[in-house]
């Protein structure tokens, strides 16, 4: 005789796994913290990849930047494999620059401004270079028109790079 008694129970954990594997698929573009267009989110653990290069921008944004990467991403780099394989994510922070307060001609991090975010999936974004990008201030997705210049730009000035500005840092 077969346990029918574990049948309601099965059933359940199967369509609880179903409803969580649907409403946490990665690239959710309805999730309130998706980026719009691109329904790019600020991928988990990001702050302990590996840093791919610093950037200074001077006027009119005054800011320092870091420009971190996946392991895909920090391995196409180190390989000089261009395109960048799918599944590679680049992520930049923004910080407003300040005076440091202990050593006054040091120039430290101050007020987080962005954290931008690129993700390679060639078939997904095939219209915008198989990328797709994501700009976000205090965690949370800014306006759809700001996200409509971040293709633009980057197809302007590098295409030949695979739409990518930062270089590898030695």
């Amino acid at each position: 005789m077969k346990p029918l008694y574990l049948l309601p129970c099965v059933v359940a954990a199967l369509v609880s796994l179903v409803f969580v594997m649907i409403s946490g698929a990665k690239g959710d573009t309805k999730s309130k913290d998706a980026a719009p267009i691109y329904g790019v989110t600020v991928p988990e653990g990001y702050r302990q990849w590996e840093l791919i290069a610093p950037a200074l921008e001077a006027e009119p944004l005054d800011e320092l930047r870091a420009v971190v990467g996946n392991s895909m991403a920090i391995d196409a780099y180190r390989a000089g494999t261009l395109p960048f394989p799918d599944g590679t994510v680049l992520v930049k922070l923004a910080w407003k620059q300040m005076r440091s307060t202990e050593f006054e001609p040091a120039t430290v991090p101050g007020v987080a401004t962005t954290v931008q975010v690129m993700v390679k999936d060639s078939k997904k974004y095939a219209a915008t270079g198989g990328w797709g990008f994501g700009r976000f201030i205090g965690g949370k997705p800014v306006d759809e028109a700001q996200h409509q210049t971040c293709f633009a730009c980057h197809e302007a000035r590098v295409r030949g790079h695979d739409f990518v500005f930062t270089r590898f840092a030695p």
